[in-house]
């Protein structure tokens, strides 16, 4: 007798098909009950099949085709809203394509008339049903309904705020006190600040355009435009967040910094505030910190192989400095903090000094810097040597005075973790020297110089095969000939990445350990081309390379190869 998969359980289907095993089913079906899930999910849940797996069995079952993932990537936004974001989030389901009788709906449960029914009470309309996974579903339920969250209605879309400032006392902050804190540009920064914090932004511009205020997020490295809010509310915006931050809300001709600490349901933010004049208004610049524990270590970094080993050897060094070099926003102090973690015991005392503190760490001295109250990198340093460290974190060496601060403490018996604005691992060492500080105590003092950057990740959803251009290749620093026994990857953009082809960021590094040669060449003021050259005798991995071999492993690409890395 054929196999008719219409009349057949969802269990049995997965075992016709070959997805899973009777004992896998037996398994599951025991299990169920204590999951409170159906067949399916349980398998799922259980690691047996993939969520592909479970669709195709479905749609065996139920004669549902399955929603298009290409389709998601393009809503109409108003058909997508005729299911509120509630139900939608609830029952898992979102409305595609709206028809003149009925409307379609990619749904996980098409088997439920309850569901079903509700809808159509709320669309007065007949419902059409496409099968979705629930992965998928959550990634497209967010994008879009963030999306329709951040509209020009917004101030009809969300009210209160969703976050408190607090000052210095934990006292909360009123914003009441502005002339211009009326309701629809309170909503409107509420909806800036959650959105951000949600969608793990590091900086949010805000900036008045001819027409328009843009609204853009930095994730990923990546600046994304989010929104575009009338050009009349930008002075409300702009007066709402002086507020919060201190600032003095009638100076508009100046820049100012400021501060801000946020409390919110999802955890605890610091965000540091820029405000700077422009020819077409006040920008606004804030970065945020996530206050919240600190989740790194040195495996999550991106740190492997040698590298990995030779920066262990050296954070375990009882005197000397480590210095990690790069640009703003390139992972140096989470590098930093890391390393502290993973040497962080009961015997040690680690004292930090930092501006601002990015990272809490328990059981770790932090001292936050504050200008203001005459609490500078230099007066903050001088004392923490009468406070006994054995490990000392200097946020910044940014003059004359850090440094010579930071060398001795290391001549005196201290490990010292510092950052530095640098190209690379050798130009930081000139660098040092360019500060002020004679050749013979750079050299007497480092350890090693890391230099890194963060590169992009390409998302593991929609990674395909690509063929690089020559003009690529060439910009990369790779041959034809070794091109050939690369499989390049490219993300080709989905709903789990919000079409940008990339998730995530992960770190590059250059490691220059400061051997017997290198020192004598510090000592005798050699120029960065040829520590490098001695560097690179001694097996030093450069940024490049580092880049190159995550493109050769699947994790990165080789446009971002070119973008954050020079071919030597």
């Amino acid at each position: 007798m054929a196999f008719n998969p219409q009349f057949a359980r969802l269990g049995e289907i997965l075992v016709h098909v070959g997805y899973a095993s009777n004992d896998q089913v037996k398994e599951a079906l025991i299990k169920q009950n204590n999951f409170g899930l159906k067949i399916g999910e349980t398998l799922l849940k259980l690691g047996y099949i993939t969520e592909q797996q479970l669709l195709e069995a479905l749609k065996m079952q139920l004669e549902i085709d399955i929603v298009d993932e290409r389709e998601l990537l393009d809503l109409d936004e108003s058909v997508v809203a005729l299911i509120p974001e509630p139900f939608a989030v609830e029952n898992r389901v979102i409305a595609i394509r709206n028809n003149p009788d009925s409307i379609t709906v990619a749904i996980t449960d098409p088997d439920n008339i309850e569901i079903l029914d509700s809808l159509k009470k709320i669309v007065n309309k007949r419902i059409n049903t496409l099968l979705i996974g629930d992965s998928v579903l959550t990634d497209t339920l967010e994008r879009y309904y963030k999306s329709i969250r951040t509209t020009s209605q917004v101030e009809d879309a969300v009210g209160g705020l969703d976050f408190v400032a607090v000052d210095e006392d934990e006292n909360e902050i009123s914003i009441g006190s502005s002339k211009e804190a009326d309701a629809p540009v309170v909503k409107l920064v509420n909806l800036i600040i959650t959105e951000a914090i949600k969608s793990n932004t590091t900086d949010i511009h805000i900036e008045p355009l001819s027409n328009k205020t843009r609204v853009r997020f930095r994730i990923d490295g990546v600046l994304r435009e989010v929104m575009n809010p009338p050009l009349a509310m930008h002075p409300g915006i702009v007066s709402i967040i002086k507020v919060m931050s201190k600032l003095n809300i009638a100076e508009r001709r100046l820049p100012q910094d400021g501060h801000i600490s946020l409390r919110t349901s999802l955890k605890a933010v610091d965000v540091r505030v820029s405000i700077t004049p422009t020819v077409t208004g006040e920008k606004v610049v804030m970065r945020l910190l996530d206050k919240g524990d600190f989740g790194f270590t040195l495996n999550t970094l991106g740190l492997d192989g040698e590298n990995l080993e030779m920066f262990k050897h050296w954070i375990k060094r009882p005197y000397g400095i480590i210095l990690v070099s790069g640009p703003t926003g390139s992972g140096k102090s989470t590098s930093l903090h890391a390393a502290l973690k993973t040497i962080q015991d009961i015997e040690t005392n680690i004292i930090t000094v930092e501006d601002p503190v990015e990272y809490r760490l328990d059981g770790i001295t932090q001292i936050e810097v504050k200008e203001k109250i005459g609490l500078t990198f230099g007066t903050a340093i001088r004392s923490v040597l009468r406070q006994d460290p054995d490990v000392v974190l200097i946020g910044e060496i940014r003059d004359q005075e850090t440094a010579d601060i930071a060398i001795k403490f290391s001549l005196t018996g201290h490990l010292v973790f510092s950052t530095l604005h640098a190209n690379d691992a050798p130009s930081t060492i000139t660098r040092m020297i360019d500060i002020g500080v004679a050749p013979y105590l750079v050299g007497s003092s480092l350890n090693l110089v890391m230099a890194q950057r963060l590169v992009r990740k390409v998302c593991p959803h929609c990674a395909a095969s690509y063929t690089p251009t020559d003009e690529e290749l060439r910009d990369a620093g790779i041959s034809k000939e070794e091109a050939a026994t690369i499989d390049f990857k490219k993300g080709v953009g989905c709903v789990h990445c919000e079409n940008t082809g990339y998730a995530g960021r992960t770190a590059i590094f250059e490691m220059l350990e400061i051997t017997p040669e290198i020192r004598q060449l510090i000592f005798e003021g050699a120029n960065q081309d040829k520590i490098r050259e001695a560097a690179l005798r001694n097996k030093m991995q450069t940024l490049n390379a580092s880049a190159i071999k995550k493109m050769k492993d699947g994790i990165t690409s080789i446009q971002e190869v070119i973008k954050f890395t020079i071919n030597e």
